[in-house]
């Protein structure tokens, strides 16, 4: 099982490195994902991301409070909405197109609803 999760937390990892690079697709959320998955297999992985100075803060910030920065709030907010506007003016099914705009809004909600960090 632990190659399974040191598997998995480099897959992951990896997306959020390309999440780097490529707009639209988030950082954030994979390298949370990275990170839990190295909590289960991986402590020297876990660390290391842990004291990273840009991922660290991040994922002390989601462990300690659930708190998402004020301004990936609003980069999130800005790409689910750029999504749901190509996706409306796109030729997919109606019912596709009422679908994914209800997830989005309540992924927004949700999203809007976590604490901010304090600092």
């Amino acid at each position: 099982m632990t190659f399974i999760y040191r598997l998995l937390a480099v897959l992951f990892f990896v997306i959020a490195l390309v999440g780097v690079v490529i707009p639209g697709l988030p950082t954030v959320p994979f390298i949370l994902l990275a990170a839990w998955l190295a909590s289960k297999g991986w402590p020297k992985f876990e660390a290391w991301l842990l004291a990273h100075p840009q991922f660290g803060p991040h994922i002390y910030n989601w462990r300690e409070n659930r708190a998402i920065p004020r301004k990936a709030k609003w980069a999130s907010t800005i790409f689910m909405s750029l999504s749901a506007a190509l996706l409306v003016y796109s030729n997919s099914l109606v019912s596709i197109k009422v679908m994914v705009c209800i997830i989005l809004v309540c992924v927004g909600i949700w999203i809007w609803s976590r604490n901010e960090p304090s600092t």
